[in-house]
């Protein structure tokens, strides 16, 4: 049975610890000496673990369950949440020294909260399992580029070239601070230039054949799964925002009077406000899934529950029951798909390169520029929409594989 704050509060010391259990591994411990402190239990690795929450009352119930969903979310994310609040000790701990690490560490405690909470933590991640081991102890003023280069070239032995180069990007914003900040007087990471193996662009793999792109739509239109998925998948190719945006959306940003979707700028990749005009098939199956989940906060919710949006994989998988494979259609293969077909049929290029919300060099300009072409942007997407209907209704039943 779940806590309630009467039964804490009532709760007496013994001679021996006692647990009162809330759940999902949250529970109270009860000391001999009164303190009553919020631990979660959980397993990572094949290993049960145990994480310290605080002591009641100073974490309140509502307090200790919600730092229970957030410990929770970084297990989703293969995120050991005790590993997780050592490092960021640490980090406290170091600040005042003038190492690598203590540095890095300063830096990225200073900048967390601008950066999405999974970002934030594969920052953390990569420095301390590819570049704290190896350089993280010296002194950051005498580290050379050689040093810095034998410690990615340790992650590109692995295979990782893409997170190597991922790695060289972070270890360079960490000298830039250290130069605005005092501490060093040069990036000698930017004398890499060149050095690493070039990374192999990937393609998200799309349709843009017409008639191809037609017998995909007609087989969304005959899924047989979950409704919500299937309305996911329906609106997907229509407003072909990134995979991400899509599942999280939430009612509170749709507006059906103007018919516009407002993501705010903490769910963008490029941390910027975007609007998607919302065409008259848009709203059409907005309304249908409201019915279903409109209660609720999130508008594509999970099968399993209506308190979380559904999974990052959900869509994938209702491609793959459709019979394609990754290397025919994936989630984020509907927006090279509408860059294609758009600029082929003669749309500004400007205004399609604002709706797919891709990155704006001046990030100063970004922030205010998210309604530009506004206009010509609502008119697009209606024909967007008006053309994907038509590449549906040229397909015969005939030409559909189901």
């Amino acid at each position: 049975m779940a806590l309630t704050v009467l039964k804490i509060t009532n709760a007496k010391p013994k001679e021996k610890h006692y647990k009162l259990s809330d759940q999902k591994g949250l529970y109270l411990l009860i000391t001999p000496s009164g303190s009553k402190l919020w631990k979660f239990k959980y397993r990572f690795a094949g290993k049960e673990k145990k994480l310290s929450l605080g002591a009641f009352p100073e974490i309140t119930l509502a307090d200790a369950r919600e730092k229970q969903v957030d410990a929770r979310r970084l297990l989703m994310n293969e995120i050991d949440p005790g590993l997780l609040k050592q490092s960021r000790k640490r980090s406290l701990r170091e600040a005042a020294e003038n190492s690598f690490e203590s540095i890095a560490r300063e830096w990225h405690t200073r900048f967390y909260a601008k950066w999405t909470t999974g970002h934030a933590d594969r920052i953390l991640i990569r420095l301390e399992k590819n570049i704290f081991p190896y350089i993280g102890k010296r002194p950051i003023k005498d580290i050379t580029a050689p040093e810095i280069l034998a410690a990615l070239r340790r992650v590109e032995a692995r295979g990782a070239i893409e997170t190597a180069h991922r790695t060289h990007q972070i270890v360079s914003q960490v000298f830039r601070y250290a130069i605005a900040s005092g501490y060093a007087e040069r990036d000698p990471s930017a004398d890499l230039r060149g050095a690493l193996a070039p990374v192999k662009k990937r393609h998200h793999a799309t349709i843009v054949d017409p008639v191809e792109i037609g017998k995909l739509l007609k087989n969304i239109h005959a899924y047989e799964g979950f409704q919500v998925t299937k309305c996911a998948l329906q609106l997907a190719p229509i407003v072909f925002v990134r995979p991400g945006e899509l599942r999280k959306a939430e009612w509170e940003e749709i507006n059906f009077n103007d018919s516009e979707w407002r993501i705010p700028a903490e769910k963008m990749k490029m941390r910027s406000p975007h609007i998607v005009p919302l065409s008259k098939q848009a709203i059409e199956i907005l309304r249908e899934v409201e019915l279903i989940t409109g209660h609720g906060r999130y508008v594509f919710t999970g099968v399993r529950t209506s308190q979380r949006p559904m999974s990052e994989n959900t869509v994938l998988a209702a491609l793959r029951r459709l019979g394609y494979t990754t290397d025919e259609m994936t989630g984020h293969g509907f927006r090279s798909m509408a860059s294609t077909l758009l600029n082929e049929n003669g749309w500004n290029r400007d205004a399609i390169e604002r709706q797919l919300a891709h990155a704006e060099r001046n990030n100063i300009r970004a922030a205010y520029n998210y309604a530009e072409y506004l206009p010509e942007r609502r008119k697009m997407m209606q024909w967007w929409a008006d053309y994907l209907d038509h590449l549906t209704a040229s397909i015969t039943k005939e030409n559909v594989n189901c």
